[in-house]
Order: structure tokens, then C-alpha cells, then sequence
């Protein structure tokens, strides 16, 4: 084995080795990771900024040292100067390679910027937002009169508005008398109230009439990816929704291993709080300036994320929720201001409100979709399952509801898969493969047309065919399943027992390939056994989950099905119930939700009294910890199996006949000859 250093590449988990002296943007083009050049490595272009991280990552099994990267250099500094450089940034072409190293690539440097699925789903909600402006005239002082500019202010508020008492956000009244004065003692200013509040409180305020509106941001704070939907609280309009990666993907990327950083580096805590709270204040200020909105009029905040997000946003060491009893620090809705969370790009007294979580492995993700779904008002039992790399299962109907939580892992975005990618043009997102001839085709991100559609190449020429994404993996390892290349325990045949070229030998193991590009110097793209295997597990953890709810509830078969999630709307139901990802039922009982975590977010923003149903519904859900449940652990393992060991699938059955075969001759066929003969 090679004794040179390993550098783990985040958000796409590739990694190698590489000799000591190795530029980071070699070892990153040679990887085929996704980081952009376009002065060839010069120092000129700055495109190819990365992240280095230090301390120990169980997850990677590495110890990264302060010395891993070669000292900081004239290049750096010149553009540093000139140009100014994020703390914590090198130049990918200066930074080069002197031990075990973590280098995360942030969205900006990659080339195939995200295209964000998590976009907001259209949905009629009732307005009564917590936050709403007031036009006043204002007595002016008197010498004869000595009260303050806020007292005369209540005054006009009283008798204007028949608003008797108000509370006020110090940040305010320390603006309150420019503000006056600037619109000639008329002024508009914005009062805060929610279901919780006593009394209104004043967070802001404009010179004159305020004609620039009032906005609030629906924040949806997943392991993996941060999305936020612009919402006018006026109209209730999501006027623009972004997302960029959680930039804590660094430190792990699932849940546990971040708690794991936590745990092993002092500190560790309180620099992931850094990151996510930084990448929130950028969110915010892109989709302002998208929108074309005033920062100044962004005045509220709803968040909802899992217990660990949650306590990584508010500050708190996750610490507790690594170990059983997986004790939250609060788990009622929390309320506080942007100068609380330290978010400095938006108005100081601006408004935050984390809905509650639901137990310690299920968040306030979780209670978003309960707001969203109402699986207590649902007359027939319904399965809803919020997709992504902590996966939110709910059961219920209306004599009752219950939730769990379950570790899926990164494998459904893309992340641990060979060729994998996040949801970006020129990603793979959908397969299908000929039984009869085992040959593939596809469609990529930001084309219609299939690989085997004439114009198909001209169409994707811009973007190329660069990886395979989420949909675009569940898809090719069922299609590998219906065609008979792939067996019921996961394992890949080889092209003499599968009968098609395009089983490669990859070890022990095969590998399918799926698109061949290297004559034109592009990528090969496959999936290989390791895939197989990241893709089994996530669903059978998804499964699992499902199924301890079920056994709770003492039933064996659900009437519907929910995909909610990231990626929920662009999943297809044939593909997910041939990997054995939820549980049997016929196809048209099986929808999408889209965003059903964003949508309870923006419901939340919307209408103060949902906050008060939330928290309300929140109290009466039963939870199931998967992690203490003996049962989940059989489960998982006869759900491996594709679609599953025991259980049989009889709607499955009526529209797909999966291929009995089995490629394990004791390891590998291929593999074992070999070593016989030697």
C-alpha cells in the first residue's frame, strides 16, 4: 500500500493518494473532482479556492496536522492583496500536498454550480404573518411637551391603529430619531407578533411611507444541502428560493460523524456553528440581490432542520445527541433575533422562529412536514417519507401519528457514489436499460432528450455528461435489477454470466458501465459494486424505518405513500419500489410532496396560528427511536436484499417480473478461477 498522503475531496467524497509536492488542483483534476481553473493553474484566476480542514475525522479515518499543505506563498498573497481571499482559503494551484489532507470545494468554485431541487412547491396559504407594517404620523417634540420620540410614537400607534402597548427591539429604538426626522415625522414602521408574543414588538422602521415591502425567509437547514424561499409576507408569494451545499459537509457527512468531530476536536462545535451560520448570511444576501430586495426588509426567519442542525444553528454542542438517551437541549420551538444567531448581513432585530423538534433523532424537519402533509386529518393510512441524507419517516391517520428518523446517509445526493454528483447540468438523472440487449439509455440535467434521441449530443454538448446524481443512481441500480444484471443479494455479474460487454471487471467485483466518453477525453461512467452497496444500504436504513412504524401501528401494509425530500418529486415510484425503498403498494398510491419540509417552513412564516398547530401537533405525535429498537437491525438486513429476503411485493409483481438469477459463486466467479489457477 502507498505510503503517500490521502486527500478526501467534500462535498463528493473522492479521494487518492498522492506524492508529497502534489498541487491540490491536480490531485483534484486527476480525481475528476469538480473544481474550476481558467488560468491553468497560474495564480491569476482565483476560480480554484478551497477549504482545508484540520483536526481528526473518524469518518475519513484521517488525522489532518496544521502542516498537511505547504506554506502559504507569495502567489497567495499577491492575490490576497489585490483581490482579498476568505479567511481560511488557498489557492488550489499554490496549496500542495505534504500529508494526510481534507480539502473541501466550496459551491463557488465548482463549475457545475447546483441546480437546487428543494424549490418551493406552489401552495394557497392563509396570510396572517407575524410581522406587519404601519403607516403613522408623528406629533413633533415640544418644548413645552418633553416626552421621547417613542413615547409619541405609541401615542400615534393608539390612536391611529387602536395599538394600546407595544414592547421594542433596543437595535430599533436607537435608529427611531433619524428615521423620524428623515421623513419629516412621518414613518412606517414594522411590528412583530406571533402566537407566543404578548405584546407587538417594533423591529424596524422607515423614513416617510415604506413602499419597498416586507419579506421573511423560509430556511430549510438539511445535513447536505441549505435551501431558502424569498417570501412576500404580504402576499404569501415566493418571489425566489436558492440553496447552496452546508458547507459542515467538511466535518462529516452524515450527522453522526459531525457529532464524532465534535466530540474529538475542542472547538469542533462551535467552528461548525461558524460555518452554517456564515453560509446562511450568504444565502441570504444572493437571494436578496436575485430578488432584488432590500436586506433592511427581510425582518423574519423560519427554520426548520434535524435535532443536530438545530443544535449546531443555535450554538449548542450536539454532544448528547451522539449517545442514547439522545437528549435534546430544548425541544419546544425556539425564538430569537439575527444579532442572537450572530447573522450579520441581515437587519439586527430581525426575527427568527426554529419550529420544535419532535425527539432527539427527529426534528423540526420532521414537525415541518407533519405542518405540510397532515397525516392526522388523512382518513387512510399514510406512509410519508422525507427523502435525504437523515431520512423523516411519518405514519398516521387520524386516530393516530407516529415518526421516526433514519440514518440514510449521503448515497441518495449523489455523495460515496463513484461517479456520483449533486443535481447539476450535465448530471445523469434518469436510466433505463434494455433487458433483452442490456444496453443503457439516459437523460442528463438540462436536456429533455434521452441518449438515444437524435440531437441528443448537440444538446448536451454545453454541459457534457458529467456524473450521475441522486434520482439518476436509484434509477440505473433498479434498471440493473429489472434487466437481470444485478441479482437479489446487490451482487453485479460479469459480461460472460450477464451476457453484455459492459460488465467490467473491477477487482473481485464487476462493474456496469453506463456511458463511455474517453475517446473524446471525457469521463467513463459506472456504477460499480461499491455503488451497489452505498445504495443498499441507504434504502434499507429508509425501509427499516418504515417498517418498525408499522410494526408499531401492528399493521403489514400501508394505503399510501408520500415521497417527500429534496429529491422526493424525481423519484419514480417504479424504481424506488423495485429497490425495495418503501413499502409495497399499488403505483398510483404513491406521490410526491416536493419540498414538504420547505412547504411547512413557509406555512409557518405565513401564519402565526400554524406555529401554534405545529407546536400543538408536535406534542401529540409518538416517537420511535430506530436506534434503540432491537427489531430495526432485522429489518434492515432482510431489506438489503433487492427488493427484500422475506417480504414479498405482490403490486410489484403485477407490473414488473424480476429476473431470478444470482451471480455468487463463493466471492466472484471470475476472481476465484483466477486463483486457482495460480
Amino acid at each position: 500500500m502507498s505510503n503517500d498522503p490521502l486527500v478526501v475531496f467534500t462535498p463528493s467524497g473522492k479521494r487518492g493518494r498522492f506524492p508529497v509536492g502534489t498541487p491540490i488542483l491536480t490531485a483534484a483534476q486527476q480525481l475528476g473532482v469538480d473544481l474550476d481553473s481558467v488560468c491553468g493553474g497560474r495564480g491569476i484566476c482565483s476560480k480554484c479556492q478551497i477549504t482545508p480542514s484540520f483536526g481528526e475525522f473518524s469518518k475519513h479515518g484521517v488525522t489532518v496536522h496544521a502542516d498537511a499543505l505547504s506554506e502559504w506563498n507569495v502567489v497567495e498573497e499577491r492575490y490576497k492583496s489585490k483581490r482579498g481571499l476568505k479567511a481560511g482559503r488557498r489557492l488550489g494551484c499554490q496549496a500542495k500536498v505534504m500529508g494526510d489532507v481534507v480539502i473541501d470545494v466550496p459551491p463557488e468554485s465548482q463549475v457545475h454550480r447546483q441546480v437546487v431541487r428543494k424549490a418551493a412547491s406552489a401552495r394557497a396559504i392563509q396570510m396572517d404573518p407575524a410581522v406587519r407594517l404601519y403607516y403613522l404620523e408623528v406629533d413633533e417634540p415640544d418644548m413645552h411637551e418633553p416626552t421621547g420620540d417613542l413615547e409619541r410614537l405609541k401615542r400615534a400607534l393608539k390612536a391611529q391603529w387602536d395599538i394600546p402597548e407595544i414592547s421594542t427591539e433596543f437595535s430599533s429604538i436607537s435608529l427611531l430619531q433619524q428615521k423620524l426626522r428623515a421623513g419629516h415625522w412621518k414613518i412606517t414602521v414594522a411590528l412583530h407578533k406571533d402566537h407566543s408574543s404578548a405584546l407587538p414588538k417594533l423591529i424596524a422602521a422607515w423614513p416617510g411611507l415604506h413602499e419597498a415591502g416586507l419579506y421573511g425567509l423560509a430556511i430549510d437547514l438539511g445535513s447536505t444541502t441549505i435551501a431558502a424561499h424569498l417570501t412576500d409576507l404580504e402576499t404569501g408569494l415566493v418571489v425566489a428560493s436558492s440553496g447552496i451545499m452546508n458547507p459542515q459537509i467538511r466535518f462529516g457527512e452524515d450527522l453522526m460523524s459531525r457529532v464524532s468531530y465534535a466530540m474529538m476536536n475542542p472547538g469542533g462545535d462551535a467552528e461548525m456553528t461558524r460555518a452554517v451560520r456564515d453560509a446562511i448570511d450568504t444565502l441570504a444576501q444572493e437571494i436578496a440581490a436575485e430578488a432584488g430586495v432590500e436586506m433592511t426588509s427581510i425582518l423574519e426567519l423560519v427554520f426548520v432542520c434535524n435535532p443536530v442542525m438545530h443544535h449546531l444553528l443555535l450554538g449548542i454542542d450536539p454532544v448528547e445527541l451522539g449517545q442514547a438517551p439522545f437528549a435534546l437541549a430544548t425541544s419546544g420551538s425556539v425564538r430569537l433575533t439575527a444579532r442572537e444567531l450572530d447573522l450579520r448581513s441581515l437587519p439586527a432585530a430581525a426575527q427568527i422562529y426554529v419550529l420544535p423538534c419532535i425527539a432527539g433523532h427527529v426534528g423540526a424537519d420532521a414537525a415541518a412536514v407533519a405542518l405540510s402533509e397532515e397525516p392526522g386529518k388523512s382518513d387512510d393510512l399514510a406512509l410519508i417519507v422525507d427523502v435525504g441524507t437523515n431520512a423523516e419517516i411519518l405514519l398516521g391517520d387520524k386516530t393516530r401519528v407516529l415518526a421516526c428518523s433514519s440514518p440514510t446517509g449521503p448515497a441518495f445526493e449523489g455523495a460515496q457514489i463513484s461517479s456520483g454528483q449533486r443535481a447539476a447540468p450535465g448530471a445523469i438523472e434518469a436510466v433505463r436499460i434494455d433487458p433483452a440487449t442490456k444496453e443503457p439509455r439516459f437523460r442528463v440535467i438540462g436536456s429533455e432528450r434521452w441518449s438515444d434521441d437524435p440531437g441528443f449530443a448537440d444538446a448536451v454538448a454545453a454541459t457534457g455528461i458529467t456524473g450521475i446524481c441522486g434520482s439518476g443512481i436509484i434509477e440505473a441500480v433498479a434498471e440493473m435489477r429489472i434487466a437481470g444484471i444485478l441479482d437479489q443479494s446487490g451482487l453485479i455479474g460479469s459480461a460472460e454470466q450477464v451476457g453484455s460487454p459492459r460488465c467490467l471487471p473491477e477487482g473481485r467485483t464487476h462493474a456496469y458501465m453506463l456511458h463511455d466518453a474517453s475517446a473524446e477525453g471525457g469521463p467513463i461512467i459506472t456504477v460499480t459494486q461499491g455503488d451497489i452497496r452505498a445504495i443498499q444500504l441507504a434504502k434499507s436504513a429508509l425501509y427499516a424505518g418504515a417498517r418498525l412504524l408499522m410494526d408499531e401501528r401492528g399493521i403489514e401494509k400501508v394505503d399510501r405513500v408520500v415521497l417527500a425530500g429534496a429529491f422526493g418529486a424525481h423519484i419514480s415510484p417504479l424504481h424506488a419500489m423495485v429497490l425495495g425503498m418503501i413499502p409495497d403498494v399499488p403505483l398510483d398510491k404513491v406521490t410526491s410532496a416536493g419540498n414538504a419540509a420547505g412547504t411547512g417552513a413557509r406555512i409557518a412564516l405565513c401564519n402565526v396560528a400554524a406555529r401554534a398547530e405545529v407546536e400543538r401537533m408536535v406534542g401529540e405525535i409518538t416517537k420511535v427511536e430506530t436506534a434503540i429498537e432491537p427489531r430495526f437491525q432485522e429489518h434492515f438486513v432482510n431489506a438489503s436484499a433487492i427488493p427484500n429476503a422475506v417480504e414479498p411485493f405482490p403490486e410489484l409483481a403485477q407490473i414488473v417480473t424480476l429476473p431470478q438469477v444470482s451471480f455468487n459463486t463463493g466471492g466472484d466467479g471470475e476472481g476465484r478461477r483466477r486463483r486457482r489457477r495460480g
